[in-house]
């Protein structure tokens, strides 16, 4: 008998140990969004990047200086998007799990670049590399988790990031008021290596788990993906309904066999444009939810906005962070029981009425107690967006794409995410300089609309195989049908619906004569000798 892979462990633990590693790939992303920009006000960091010295110069030289800081601090989330798109065909190149190694690797050469700088040059240089790296680990890890885990659980496993990216936001902000207290260049140094440690955890372990059944499928390996499913659901090789999600699987990609990554601009029978955008608009408005100028500007926000003391600034902002995992928690034991519509549409009422209330409290910068309530606002927010729009988005993302396209759609999906975190860092000092507190009700006008967008366009996916997701769009023939759809439209195979579709859908049922001429039929149920996995 030869060594049990991915160290004996089997359905619940084996989902429970892919989730585990996914979110410290997670704590990477949000750890390094947090970490240098916060670094700029320690002395030993603008004097050794005169340049970055935004604290003690003045006039037009601090102008001059905030724009440059700006630049080089944003160029990370702009080069996350490229990242991000860079999986789009990578992700299907090179599978899941070497997409999330390499991205590890860059991010860690990146965060050493910074760490090792004595030259704006070089920091320039690795923030482009953090950028790209990150943008490749966030955009990979959520189809990886998406396309291991069971229905039944998928949604608690993806909303769950958002507890380790609380962490990683804590750890960051906590160990930079710490160091602040520290004397010399390792003050701020130190706290750029720390991802590197995540990374080399990820790295380590990656291969150790296994590639997602659904890309095996895809690149031919139907058996690996049989023996890899059979382990995740921890039943026999030739159980009835694994043997039907290999079929659908098969048939969801027979379906589409000829589609190349211009096909998503094109509708087509499963609509895929429709989709691509569903999964874009949505990341956009985890992104204009207001959330990056709470993550971003949290201490200018209760240090300037809000008229707290420095320490107490500080103290509140690395505090604030806490509300990403109480707000997470929630998400991971509602979003598959409630569904995702519910939490998207409660967290985007919240976050209007809280903008509202952080609007209305800053507008008299003269009342200490409105002042007081407006940072009750700015927690309550932070934890509404949390419930519906941390990590439900991402996890919309991975399951409204086909599964030939998955990769591509969540990377042009977190793409978008990231250049409109570009634009919010770009303009919210501007709008606080130029608009002040109504600089918030723009974000009441977004949520507002996100709530409103979510209502009328996305249907509810909890519960459903990736499979099934794709048969509400299907069955769809309008951008105002798969709302409707996915409430009426009964959990079954995918083979089972094209056969029923058939009878009356002229569409569905040249998509059945189609298949019937290829190698997967609709009727036979998959089956396959078994075999080693093979080593990738």
């Amino acid at each position: 008998m030869g060594k049990a892979p991915y160290f004996g462990l089997r359905g619940h633990s084996l989902h429970r140990a892919i989730w585990g590693l996914s979110c410290v790939a997670i704590m990477i992303f949000a750890y390094n969004q947090a970490a240098a920009p916060n670094l700029v006000t320690f002395p030993t960091f603008y004097k050794q990047f005169p340049e970055l010295n935004i604290i003690t110069s003045t006039g037009a030289q601090k102008s001059h200086n905030a724009t440059i800081t700006g630049t080089v601090m944003s160029t990370y989330t702009l080069l996350g998007a490229f990242g991000a798109l860079g999986c789009t065909f990578l992700g299907d190149i090179w599978g899941r799990r070497w997409t999330i190694w390499v991205s590890c690797f860059v991010q860690s050469v990146g965060c050493l670049l910074m760490a090792t700088s004595y030259e704006l040059g070089q920091f320039v240089v690795a923030r482009v590399l953090l950028g790209l790296g990150t943008g490749g680990i966030i955009a990979t890890v959520s189809v990886w988790q998406a396309e291991t885990a069971k229905a039944a659980t998928r949604g608690e496993h993806v909303a769950s990031f958002g507890i380790y990216c609380g962490l990683g936001l804590v750890l960051a902000l906590w160990l930079i008021f710490g160091m602040s207290y520290v004397d010399g260049s390792i003050s701020w140094r130190f706290p750029l290596v720390v991802p590197i440690i995540l990374g080399i955890i990820v790295q380590s372990f990656i291969f150790s788990l296994p590639e997602s059944p659904r890309w095996l499928v895809k690149k031919g390996r139907s058996a690996e993906a049989v023996e890899i499913m059979s382990i995740l659901y921890d039943v026999d090789r030739s159980d009835a309904e694994l043997q039907s999600e290999i079929r659908d699987i098969e048939l969801s990609l027979e379906i589409n066999k000829d589609v190349s990554l211009m096909s998503m601009f094109k509708m087509g029978p499963q609509r895929i444009f429709h989709r691509v955008v569903l999964a874009g608009i949505i990341q956009m408005y985890l992104q204009m939810s207001g959330t990056n100028v709470v993550v971003y500007y949290c201490t200018t926000l209760f240090e300037v906005e809000l008229k707290f003391s420095t320490t107490e600034a500080g103290i509140l902002a690395a505090s604030l962070m806490f509300t990403l995992i109480i707000g997470s928690v929630i998400a991971s034991f509602t979003v598959d029981r409630w569904g995702r519509r519910p939490l998207m549409l409660t967290s985007a009422a919240c976050m209007t009425v809280c903008m509202a209330g952080v609007a209305g409290c800053t507008s008299n910068p003269n009342n200490p107690t409105a002042l007081k309530a407006g940072a009750f606002f700015v927690f309550a927010f932070e934890t509404c967006y949390c419930i519906g729009f941390l990590g439900v988005p991402f996890l919309y993302a991975s399951e409204v794409a086909p599964v030939h396209l998955r990769a591509a759609v969540c990377g042009v999906a977190t793409a978008i995410s990231w250049l409109f975190n570009y634009l919010v860092a770009e303009v919210t000092p501007i709008g606080f300089t130029s608009i002040g507190w109504r600089y918030f009700l723009v974000y009441v006008c977004t949520n507002a609309a996100a709530g409103i967008t979510v209502y009328f366009f996305y249907p509810e996916t909890a519960g459903r195989t990736l499979e099934e997701i794709d048969e509400i769009f299907t069955k769809s023939t309008s951008i105002f049908d798969p709302v409707s759809v996915a409430k009426k439209l009964p959990k079954q195979h995918l083979a089972d619906f094209l056969k029923e579709e058939a009878e009356h859908d002229p569409k569905i049922k040249d998509l059945v004569e189609h298949i019937e001429g290829s190698d997967v039929s609709i009727d036979r149920a998959y089956v396959v000798e078994p075999t080693k996995l093979e080593k990738a």
